[in-house]
């Protein structure tokens, strides 16, 4: 028999596939040459893959399925292995939306880190929603923070939706959002990611790993991505906390189109190409004295450039 399935979950090289929007998991391998068209991410196969598989009789740990082709991705998000690597390794593919969580404080954002996961995010073409999460614990205290945030993202183009795992605020809204979807949560350690995934829903717990042991019997259960099924709808990719994230495939001359707010004036720069650095007469920069683009944004994009150089 052969069928076309999701990945729902990879460990190392064993998966689980389920044939989305049904949930019946079920075991399989891969063997044999699977070609794939992209080359040099250290994961031939990622979470949210379409695959095509072939399985005699009813997969079982004994009998797996057995994954003979790769399906083409709409998108996927992919980061640098490691800050000095060359590698790349793919987080997800097929995605209907990256919910990006951040928190003001504790710990303290680093904005140049957001920005790199949205400028992968433009550049593979997956939507964003900026989840600012523990806003109970820093409104009252810090509300310029929050609205300079706000701001920042929203005049960029970008939706930020407020929510606190602790009191419930946001969370309905943010369970509509996902509802129907394949979603990527993602964010640095400590924002509360894992928190936010059990309000949405209680019968998860991302930090235990939910379908594991049944599925795979407690062998090769170490996992660093993993699809979940959401009660209200739709599906959770989890992600764990995030230290880095390295741009892959992007030169720098490009990077400036996946500033959703550069590339609205770029076209009114007196020279073409124009770095935005040093030329005379750059709308970028202009739009940058004039307010109307963030300074923090445009630090975050100098600093891309920098990264850039070190890694040629």
């Amino acid at each position: 028999m052969e069928g076309i399935a999701t990945v729902v979950k990879n460990a190392g090289s064993h998966y689980l596939l389920s044939p989305l929007p049904d949930w019946e998991l079920f075991p399989a391998v891969l063997r044999g040459k699977v070609r794939l068209e992209r080359s040099g991410a250290t994961n031939p196969v990622a979470v949210g893959d379409r695959v095509r598989y072939e399985l005699d009789g009813v997969a079982s740990e004994e009998q797996p399925a057995v994954i003979k082709e790769i399906l083409p991705r709409d998108n996927y998000l992919i980061r640098r292995s490691t800050n000095l690597s060359r590698q790349s390794h793919v987080i997800a593919a097929n995605l209907d939306q990256a919910v990006i969580i951040v928190s003001l404080l504790f710990p303290e954002i680093k904005l140049p880190f957001l920005d790199r996961i949205l400028v992968t995010c433009e550049v593979y073409k997956v939507p964003v929603l900026i989840v600012l999460n523990k806003v109970d614990l820093y409104r009252e205290e810090f509300p310029e923070m929050v609205s300079a945030f706000r701001r920042i993202y929203e005049s960029a183009g970008y939706t930020v939706l407020e929510t606190s795992a602790r009191t419930g605020e946001g969370i309905d809204v943010l369970r509509e959002r996902c509802r129907d979807r394949i979603n990527l949560f993602s964010g640095e350690s400590g924002v509360g990611k894992s928190s936010i995934i059990k309000a949405l829903d209680p019968g998860l717990d991302p930090k235990i790993g939910r379908i594991s042991d049944v599925h795979l019997q407690g062998r090769h259960t170490t996992s660093l991505y993993e699809m979940y099924r959401l009660a209200g709808g739709g599906f959770v990719i989890d992600t764990p906390g995030l230290r880095g994230f390295g741009l892959v495939d992007l030169e720098k001359e490009e990077i400036s189109k996946y500033f959703p707010e550069m590339l609205a004036v770029t076209d009114d720069c007196r020279f073409v190409p124009c770095t935005h650095t040093h030329e005379p007469d750059c709308a970028v920069k202009a739009a940058v004295d004039a307010g109307r683009i963030s300074a923090e944004r445009y630090n975050s994009y100098l600093g891309m450039l920098e990264e850039d150089r070190k890694f040629r």
